[in-house]
């Protein structure tokens, strides 16, 4: 069957960078739910019953950048198109207003030796909030490296070619995830427990209870407090939603091992803070020390060779 093709562009606002944004998205080379070579950043979704192939490219730097993409389907209309850009900007923190960010960095020369040097960072944020929650779920008491593993065996089980292994994989939605026996994701490696709270999460997705816009009017403490109704979401998951799933720049992760080591290494002490230490430390950079979670993750990534 030929495939529909539509093209379309975002325009970030400056600076931008592509690569940072994505690396800070996927966080792992092996991550195949957001795929990226190096130059084009590729997504796959499902979209009114249909699979939408999405590739996205810079084509533009400097004082205007410019994306450009396409959306291949069986079926692509324009709104299929408009709702692609939306997620996308959503994704890309395109609507972010970072210049008070920048104009408190530049008055803190350790905070202004890491904005400068990944500059055109914007802080991304999950395509859902169900993807958010089912991240951390995945991610809680193992590597990072083991949670987006498990991750991408549960978007392959979900998917429509579950044996194809190259391309890259939709994050499953809700209702695909119910559909699997908890059987059957404790044989990709998910304990009983996390099986069982990942079918929880879909069951209060379906029932429309996750829907992005239904929570951009709370309060941290109100959203912190219908999250940790949800089973399995505890202080740490709470604040990785928050940030990562909300986009609440004043958040950061207190309880990640990986976060907090590395702000002591940044900040050069010699031993790891505990929360409420975290917390108190990051009281000069507020409201945006998730700002700073971010820009110590690609500090990471760039000390592993992800980042040139």
């Amino acid at each position: 069957m030929n495939q529909a093709v539509s093209r379309f562009t975002l325009s970030p606002p400056a600076p931008f960078r592509l690569d940072l944004t994505i690396w800070a998205l996927r966080r792992q080379a092996h991550n195949q739910i957001d795929s990226w070579d190096g130059k084009i950043y590729q997504r796959v979704w499902q979209y009114e019953g249909n699979r939408l192939e999405v590739r996205l490219w810079q084509s533009q730097t400097g004082p205007t950048p410019q994306l450009e993409g396409e959306v291949q389907g069986n079926f692509v209309d324009e709104q299929a198109v408009a709702w692609v850009s939306t997620q996308l900007s959503w994704m890309l923190g395109l609507d972010q207003d970072l210049r008070p960010f920048y104009a408190m960095a530049a008055s803190d020369l350790r905070l202004a030796a890491l904005a400068d040097r990944f500059q055109g960072f914007r802080p991304p944020r999950f395509s859902s909030l169900f993807e958010a929650l089912s991240n951390a779920i995945a991610c809680q008491q193992l590597s990072l490296h083991v949670g987006i593993l498990l991750l991408t065996r549960l978007a392959r089980l979900c998917s429509d070619n579950p044996e194809e292994t190259d391309a890259a994989v939709p994050f499953p939605n809700p209702s695909a995830l119910l559909r699997q026996e908890t059987t059957r994701l404790r044989s990709l490696g998910f304990s009983i427990q996390k099986a069982t709270f990942l079918h929880g999460l879909a069951e209060v997705a379906t029932a429309g209870k996750l829907e992005r816009d239904n929570w951009q009017d709370l309060s941290n403490s109100e959203a912190a407090q219908c999250l940790q109704q949800l089973r399995g979401i505890g202080r740490w998951s709470t604040e990785y939603v928050l940030l990562r799933g909300l986009g609440r720049l004043d958040v950061f992760p207190g309880d990640d091992v990986g976060a907090r080591k590395a702000l002591y290494q940044w900040l050069e002490e010699q031993s790891a803070p505990d929360y409420i230490q975290v917390i108190r430390r990051l009281q000069p950079w507020q409201p945006y020390a998730g700002m700073l979670y971010f820009l110590l993750l690609l500090n990471r990534l760039e000390k592993e060779g992800h980042i040139q």
